[in-house]
């Protein structure tokens, strides 16, 4: 699970976000799990952006749920945000291709473009363009609590790709025949000699179409145990992948999905 080399963010994940109710405490169980740090910025009215960084690296945020997003019935979970040059034609050209916008385009003062979308399946995710133009490159893909991984459960995951190669020019590499889970679908970018992600068509055990990021941890014996130590469930694994990883699924405090992912048990 390695990252491609491209020259510009452009089709990358370069956020994630934790969505719930008590970000105290989810920004309290990640730091324990994961060994990030938690840094609450000033945010917007009665929802306050809390900041997790690994070293001096900002990762992800967390916010409570909005009252517009509990009436739609989404639960606690993560989101990532992929970079785009251009967030307005990038949501009119995902619509175009059958996905939706959940959320128009929208200013953050000072930081940048966004918009809410799902694919032509249902899964969340956001564009996002920062508001000073490329971000900084982040850390080697290995470093403890970056995101080392972003999986889709698909509906359907040959129409899945389809969808996504056309919108950010993602490439296929190699695929994984999982037998009756069907095909694992590896991708990548045009030019790029790494694996960035990966998807398939989602097991009955998904309840819906979803992304899952994978954090770096640098041992998943020992971090499975602090899941549960703080309250968490691991629902998967430990279980070793190609390239000699391992990995866990786990549910958080509230029941947001994630996963690990370490270089030994």
């Amino acid at each position: 699970m390695s990252e491609a080399k491209t020259m510009t963010p452009a089709g990358k994940f370069v956020w994630c976000e934790w969505m719930g109710d008590n970000v105290k405490a989810a920004a309290d169980f990640y730091a324990h799990v994961v060994g990030w740090t938690a840094k609450q910025t000033a945010g917007t009215g009665e929802r306050p952006y809390t900041v997790l960084s690994a070293g001096v690296y900002g990762v992800a945020g967390m916010i409570t749920i909005s009252a517009e997003a509990k009436a739609r019935g989404a639960p606690p979970c993560w989101a990532g945000y992929v970079w785009v040059e251009d967030v307005d034609k990038a949501a009119a050209k995902l619509t175009a291709a059958g996905g939706a916008v959940k959320r128009p385009p929208s200013d953050i003062p000072g930081i940048g473009r966004f918009a809410v979308v799902t694919d032509p399946q249902g899964a969340y995710f956001r564009l996002f363009r920062d508001a000073g133009g490329n971000p900084p490159p982040p850390p080697a893909p290995d470093t403890p609590g970056l995101v080392g991984w972003r999986e889709l459960h698909a509906g359907d995951g040959a129409k899945a790709f389809a969808f996504y190669s056309g919108l950010f020019d993602w490439t296929k590499r190699h695929g994984m025949d999982m037998g009756a889970m069907g095909v694992y679908q590896l991708f990548g970018f045009a030019g790029g000699d790494s694996d960035y992600g990966g998807m398939m068509t989602r097991t009955p055990e998904m309840p819906a179409p979803t992304w899952l990021y994978y954090f770096n941890v640098p041992a998943i014996d020992a971090a499975a145990e602090r899941v549960k130590a703080k309250g968490g469930r691991i629902v998967n694994g430990p279980t070793e992948v190609p390239g000699g990883q391992w990995i866990v699924h786990g549910l958080d405090l509230e029941g947001a999905l994630f996963a690990l992912v370490a270089p030994k048990r």
